[in-house]
């Protein structure tokens, strides 16, 4: 199993919109696969760093998940939303393996 975790830096006068965003994840991203943990918008300290995380079961996984959100119709608008809006300035994932039992 691996942790996928997105960070985020996002425009901090659009926190309403990453809220919309990451709400919209929280339906599509389970439904096409993947174990999502959740979306995490600003709150205190840093207005600009928010996180996506989600679980999934290996790389060869990631890219059918990712291929079935590209074609899910909410996972498109989302993007189409983020586009649109630009409030996402950059985005860095990494990948996590567990090292516990």
């Amino acid at each position: 199993m691996l942790t996928c975790i997105i960070q985020y830096q996002i425009d901090p006068t659009q926190r309403a919109a990453f809220a919309e965003y990451g709400a919209r994840w929280g339906e599509a991203i389970p439904r096409c696969g993947a174990d999502l943990v959740g979306y995490f918008a600003p709150h205190e300290g840093s207005s600009t760093l928010a996180y996506g995380i989600y679980h999934i079961e290996s790389l060869a996984a990631y890219e059918a998940y990712r291929a079935r959100l590209a074609d899910d119709p909410l996972g498109r608008e989302n993007y189409a939303l983020a586009q649109s809006k630009k409030f996402i300035l950059k985005e860095d994932r990494t990948w996590l393996k567990s090292v516990h039992r």
